[in-house]
C-alpha cells in the first residue's frame, strides 16, 4: 500500500499517528512540514490546515484520532481499540478528553517557553529538513513569531497559567487511572495509553527518536522539564514509551 504521513517532527498530535503506524508495524513514508508554511499545503490536500494527515492508498485522513481509527479498521493486527464495548467506550472517552483539552494545553505550556527560545524552536521543527530551508525558516521567524504565538495560545498570560494547570491535572489523571498492569483501560495497551502518553510527551522529553529535541537544550527548556520531572505521571509516560513504543517504521521518502 502507498501510505504517506504528513507531519511536524517532535509534535505530540503527530506522535499519536506515528505511534499507531509503528505499533502496527506499518511501513510508511513521512513528509515533514514547517509549522506555518504547512497550512496552505494541508488545506489543498485535506480541506483543513492541521497535521497530521495520512494518505492511505489515495484516501486522505486528517486528525490523529481518525487516523488511528482508520488504521485499526484496515490493519486489525495489534489492535488499539479494546474489543470489549465498555472498555472501548472508556478508551475513546479518554482519547477525546486528551485531544480536546490536554493536548492543546500541553502545546501552550511548551510554546510559552519555546517562543522565547527561537533558535531551539526552529532547530526542533527543522530536523530532517534541508539546511537551506532551515536557515530560511529561522530568518523568517521574527516576522512569524506573533502568528506562532497566537496559534499556540501564548499571547494571554491567563491562558498560559490555565494550560499548566490542565497539564498537571492530566499527569494526576493517568496516575489515578492506571491499573495494576500500568494500563489505563483493562490490562492491555490501548488507544487510551497511546493518546495520553503521546500528548503528555512534551512534558517528559522521552528518549525516542521521534520525540527527541535537539541538544544541547536551553536552560529554560531544562527548567520547564524539571518542573514536572518528579511527578509520578512522568514516570508513567516513560514506562509506556519503554514498553510499548516501537522503533520508527518509516521508509525513505
Amino acid at each position: 500500500m502507498n501510505i504517506v504521513l504528513h507531519q511536524f517532527v517532535s509534535s505530540h498530535f503527530n506522535e499519536k499517528a506515528r505511534w499507531a503506524l509503528d505499533w502496527k508495524r506499518i511501513a510508511h513514508r513521512r513528509i515533514t512540514h514547517f509549522p506555518g508554511p504547512h497550512a496552505l499545503a494541508m488545506q489543498r490536500l485535506s480541506g483543513q490546515r492541521a497535521t497530521p494527515v495520512l494518505v492511505l492508498d489515495g484516501e486522505v485522513i486528517a486528525g490523529s484520532a481518525r487516523i488511528i481509527s482508520a488504521l485499526d479498521e484496515r490493519f486489525p493486527e495489534w489492535r488499539l481499540l479494546p474489543t470489549d464495548p465498555k472498555l472501548a467506550e472508556r478508551a475513546l472517552a479518554l482519547q477525546a478528553h486528551f485531544d480536546a483539552e490536554v493536548g492543546p494545553a500541553v502545546r501552550t505550556a511548551v510554546f510559552s517557553v519555546l517562543i522565547r527560545e527561537p533558535d531551539q524552536l526552529c532547530r526542533t521543527f527543522s530536523q530532517g529538513k534541508a539546511a537551506w530551508s532551515s536557515r530560511l525558516y529561522r530568518a523568517a521567524f521574527p516576522l512569524t513569531k506573533l502568528i506562532v504565538a497566537r496559534a499556540n495560545g501564548v499571547v494571554d498570560p491567563a491562558n498560559i497559567e490555565r494550560a499548566f494547570a490542565i497539564s498537571e491535572a492530566a499527569l494526576d489523571l493517568v496516575v489515578r487511572e492506571a491499573g495494576p498492569s500500568g494500563q489505563l483501560v483493562g490490562d492491555a495497551f490501548s488507544v487510551a495509553d497511546l493518546a495520553c502518553a503521546a500528548l503528555l510527551a512534551p512534558l517528559v522529553s522521552p528518549d525516542h527518536p521521534d520525540m527527541r529535541a535537539p541538544r544541547p537544550r536551553p536552560v529554560a527548556i531544562e527548567a520547564f522539564l524539571g518542573r514536572f520531572a518528579s511527578h509520578p505521571g512522568v514516570a508513567w509516560v516513560r514506562e509506556q514509551y519503554r514498553k510499548h513504543r516501537p522503533a520508527p517504521c518509516a521508509v525513505p521518502a
